[in-house]
């Protein structure tokens, strides 16, 4: 389980420089082609609703930069972006994935991580602060993974050293 929910630094070192071209949620590319950071899925509202909807998304947003920021192997991406809009970024990606009622304009993944150096230990890292996010919500694990195999395609874009 542990393997597979790494896969979701992809959202949150990609929005530390979100942009706005706004693209179709339902697509499987951005127009520049890159795969969708925010692939809506209808079946997933139940998730959504796992997740406490767009209210919950922002607090579990919260206690999840907060684990950022206190785990010195994600803090140096972290510490000096504009955490408000990484958590209203985040909120949006996660919410459009799971059906809600959000649109996420953000850069795609590949744009944002172009120059930060992730390795997969950095990746990994995020993902263990999410999964501690959910958690502490007692988002069940089922939908958790939901969650996270939406994301998992994105490591590719965003380990790049």
């Amino acid at each position: 389980m542990l393997k597979m929910t790494h896969y979701v630094l992809a959202l949150g070192l990609g929005l530390l420089s979100a942009g706005t071209a706004a693209f179709a949620q339902d697509a499987m590319t951005t127009p520049t082609g890159a795969p969708n950071p925010a692939p809506r899925d209808a079946a997933l509202k139940p998730v959504f609703d796992d997740f406490g909807g767009k209210a919950g998304l922002v607090s579990l947003m919260d206690d999840f930069m907060t684990n950022l920021l206190a785990d010195a192997r994600t803090r140096p991406y972290f510490e000096n972006a504009d955490q408000a809009h990484i958590k209203a970024e985040l909120v949006d990606q996660f919410c459009v994935i799971l059906d809600g009622p959000c649109t996420y304009t953000g850069k795609d993944m590949a744009q944002a991580h172009r120059n930060l150096g992730i390795d997969r230990a950095g990746f990994y890292a995020l993902v263990e602060d999410l999964q501690l996010a959910m958690n502490k919500h007692n988002i069940p694990f089922r939908s958790q993974n939901k969650l996270l195999a939406k994301l998992a395609p994105m490591h590719r874009e965003v380990v790049t050293k």
